[in-house]
């Protein structure tokens, strides 16, 4: 039972997001085994690191066998540079042409997939005495980003002559290696296999080859080629069912908060805006926890989740509001809560993570929204402060 003297919590809001880089380390090792000494391991850390914070997540993971890192975006690249960062940053899309200078001046390598843009580069990198290293991003059938395989020859001739710029690496993306024996996922691993050969055909170095995302690496480790890309996995999250026998993962993520207020409704008082959930008795606590939909609780689970509570579940009640929501509490049930006393204020409430014998994990809550568990992580790690054990 999580006691709620030995949590350690923020002391200016009662709600948290606990970070356990222990367990990050032996999910990145877990995946090092399984890669192989031969070949690179770029870990992914966009969105802030898909909601575990970027920073400390990247150290860990270096710490734990991580050669690489890859981002989304120019001020998530920056933003670890000025932290110290001096590993090798991949952008996982081509940015505006405007940043340029800030690539360089930042050693951010972007994806390039337009002459336009990589020229610019090139000049941007020519005129601080300096070369942009780049990875070329090949559409082979997700149709999202990339140069069409058919143009990459072209592309790479047009460009290769500027003395600004090397191709550090090669890569596409897959939208289905979750999926066994997949006629999609072989089409598009054989055009990226024809798309390198015709490059390598032509003279054109391609820098480290990759394309295996988490269920590509788990999944087809006949194309790990020169490097894999890791992302989900590495927080202890499984992309697809597919993938949960064929490697042990942790979770790292924990969602808390304590109870700021708590108190014995009239029968028939509402909770919350709208008063959707009604006290339908007597000795019903109604609890109240500052996290919103502000700090990722989605709204829509209003009146459709649970809480642990002291080593037991208890139904969330009402509509959930932008920085709080309420659970009720019924101290006399025989089925449910039972911990031989009421629910205090400070208490412990767990809305992802384990309290006691019961556990309530980030796909519980996936499926109650009916989305993915990468959109559950990321949006908890928008606002909540993060604790790291």
């Amino acid at each position: 039972m999580v006691e709620r003297g030995r949590v350690q919590s923020p002391g200016t809001r009662w709600s948290w997001v606990e970070v356990n880089l222990a367990a990050l380390r032996r999910n990145v090792s877990a995946f090092r085994r399984l890669i192989g000494r031969g070949t690179q391991m770029m870990c992914v850390v966009k969105a802030d690191a898909y909601g575990h914070g970027a920073v400390p997540c990247v150290r860990a993971m270096h710490s734990a066998g991580a050669d690489q890192f890859a981002v989304a975006t120019v001020n998530e690249g920056v933003a670890l540079r000025e932290a110290g960062v001096e590993w090798p940053i991949l952008i996982l899309s081509e940015p505006p042409v405007d940043c340029v200078d800030t690539l360089v001046a930042h050693d951010l390598m972007p994806a390039v997939y337009t002459a336009d843009f990589a020229l610019a580069l090139g000049e941007a990198a020519a005129a601080q005495n300096r070369v942009a290293r780049y990875h070329l991003a090949i559409d082979t059938g997700m149709t999202r980003i990339g140069v069409r395989r058919q143009d990459v020859v072209e592309l790479r001739r047009t460009i290769d002559f500027h003395r600004g710029l090397e191709c550090a690496g090669t890569f596409t993306h897959f939208a289905t290696a979750d999926v066994l024996d997949d006629w999609d996922f072989a089409l598009q691993l054989n055009r990226f296999r024809e798309a390198v050969e015709a490059l390598r055909g032509a003279g054109l170095d391609t820098g480290l080859v990759h394309c295996d995302n988490t269920p590509g690496t788990i999944m087809h480790p006949e194309c790990h080629f020169d490097m894999c890309r890791v992302g989900i996995g590495l927080y202890g999250l499984h992309p697809a069912d597919v993938t949960r026998p064929r490697i042990d993962l942790e979770p790292v993520m924990s969602v808390r908060g304590r109870v700021v207020r708590v108190l014995y409704p009239s029968v028939g008082d509402g909770v919350g805006y709208g008063l959707t959930y009604r006290v339908p008795k007597q000795n019903i606590q109604i609890a109240t926890v500052p996290i919103g939909y502000a700090d990722g609780l989605a709204r829509e689970l209003s009146n459709n989740m649970e809480v642990l509570v002291n080593g037991f579940r208890c139904r969330q009640v009402g509509n959930i509001c932008m920085d709080q929501f309420m659970f009720a509490v019924d101290v006399n049930s025989a089925r449910s809560y039972r911990p031989n006393r009421p629910v205090e204020y400070g208490d412990v409430v767990t809305l992802v993570g384990e309290d006691g014998d019961e556990h309530i994990d980030v796909e519980e809550m996936a499926a109650r929204r009916n989305t993915i568990n990468y959109e559950v992580v990321c949006d908890f790690g928008m606002r909540l402060e993060k604790i790291y054990t």
